[in-house]
């Protein structure tokens, strides 16, 4: 990535650029799936307060998101997601690295996220990126696979 987004903590009135975001960068999912993934349809008005949201702004303006979920014990990476302008650029790798700061920051040696099988092409990149598939379970909404990320305190070796 040749420049460095700027970052900010979601705040209230964030909620609506955060649900339009969310749901442009998901969209291209819709014909796979035939029907809309699951953070196309949150609340976004609860999860700015509840969960931690952090943007990136490129070019003067919002060009992707990450949101975690602080479990007490590892965080969780409920959503990535980058605008379809922006996608290729290596946003969505910058925000997971900021997310593996941010648990290490909050002392915890493990980052988990959850994907739908189908979406091929985020399994992929999970997996480059050092995530391990620790299982799947099938619903009503298809197959989702959970996976996680060991981390190594800042300092230690690699």
């Amino acid at each position: 990535m040749d420049e460095t987004p700027a970052l900010r903590r979601a705040v209230a009135d964030d909620a609506a650029a955060v649900r339009t975001l969310t749901r442009e960068a998901y969209g291209k999912w819709v014909p796979i799936i035939g029907r809309e993934p699951l953070p196309m349809r949150a609340d976004y008005d609860e999860a700015v307060r509840q969960h931690r949201i952090d943007m990136a702004f490129l070019d003067g303006g919002l060009a992707a998101l990450i949101e975690t979920i602080d479990k007490g014990d590892h965080l969780v990476i409920e959503n990535v997601a980058v605008a379809p302008a922006f996608q290729g650029r290596g946003l969505g790798r910058h925000l997971l690295t900021h997310a593996e700061q941010v648990a290490r920051d909050l002392g915890y040696s493990e980052v988990r996220l959850y994907t739908n099988k189908m979406f091929e092409a985020n399994v992929r990149l999970y997996l480059a990126f050092g995530y391990r598939i620790d299982r799947e379970e099938t619903s009503s909404l298809g197959v989702t696979v959970y996976m996680s990320k060991p981390l190594q305190r800042a300092g230690a070796a690699a």
